[in-house]
């Protein structure tokens, strides 16, 4: 036992010397709470070493003891001994640290750099807010760029053309492929924005449908085909849509993007993910403004 004890000293010593090595900086100074971290860390040390020492010495030496309990597993039965008292102790000293910590020693009101950093943030977020709460076009279309550039590029590409099919080609609004792959297949990525969805069209002659395709993919320029009728029953006459019923199929409004950027989209060529949470209105509003100008 006395060599178990020798042992555990050195243990001792040569964990709280790690200690000091790896973090006596930063008890150097005023600063209590470095001083109270470090007597913690004196306490855990000696208490964890000395207790382990304990219990293999117990191992050991010492025999099982005590009334045996009635109940039995498998024939394996359980003494009705007591807790440890050191172990008892410990518990409910640990409970009153506590406490003592949050009330005395480290006060859940009292100074904090985190608390200071989030106050801040705070501040600087509502000073932003108010700054570009009614920004003019030319303003949103330079924010729009420099968001653009760093959260939209790495998949259309800087230029936003799409990186050789690879996404969608954000200098048009749509293609003729993609139009004829949604009268097809319809459409129902976007039920945050516009609940209701769109149905495989009620367009099945291949005619009609590369007509339409056609009209809408060239900017609703010539003469309007008779079957565009069944499309315009949501996406109105001009293509413009409606709030609720139908996206902007004639170019890149804020609703549009808006509702992209929080569900996300599916088409013919992959999916893309949804960018909830990662902008605020206005960045949202910028990047649509961008993207429009690209078609420019």
């Amino acid at each position: 036992m006395k060599s178990m004890v020798i042992g555990g000293i050195i243990l001792i010593i040569a964990l709280l010397a790690g200690t000091y090595f790896a973090a006596g900086d930063a008890f150097n100074g005023d600063d209590y709470i470095n001083s109270l971290t470090m007597l913690g860390a004196v306490a855990i040390i000696t208490i964890t070493v000395f207790v382990a020492l304990k219990y293999v010495n117990q191992m050991k030496n010492d025999t099982a003891s005590g009334e045996l309990a009635e109940e039995k597993w498998d024939g394996i039965g359980e003494y009705k001994n007591p807790i440890p008292t050191g172990w008892g102790l410990a518990f409910i000293g640990t409970i009153l640290w506590m406490f003592w910590y949050f009330t005395v020693g480290y006060p859940i009101n009292g100074f904090s750099q985190i608390g200071q950093w989030n106050e801040e943030t705070l501040e600087y977020n509502a000073k932003f807010e108010k700054k570009w709460e009614n920004p003019s076009e030319e303003t949103l279309k330079a924010m729009g760029q420099s968001l653009f550039l760093v959260q939209c590029a790495p998949c259309h590409g800087v230029d936003g053309e799409g990186i050789a099919g690879k996404a969608q080609d954000l200098t048009k609004r749509m293609s003729k492929d993609q139009i004829v792959h949604v009268i097809k297949n319809g459409s129902n990525y976007l039920a945050s924005s516009y609940p209701g969805g769109m149905p495989p069209m009620m367009l099945t002659e291949e005619a009609e449908i590369n007509q339409v395709a056609e009209y809408i993919a060239n900017g609703f320029k010539g003469e309007q085909p008779a079957s565009y009728a069944v499309c315009a029953g949501c996406h109105g006459a001009d293509g413009e849509g409606m709030p609720f019923v139908a996206p902007n199929i004639r170019a890149y409004d804020d609703a549009l993007v808006m509702a992209v950027l929080k569900d996300g989209k599916k088409g013919n060529i992959g999916s893309m993910p949804s960018f909830s949470g990662r902008l605020n209105e206005t960045q949202e509003k910028a990047l649509a403004s961008y993207i429009r100008s690209l078609g420019e």
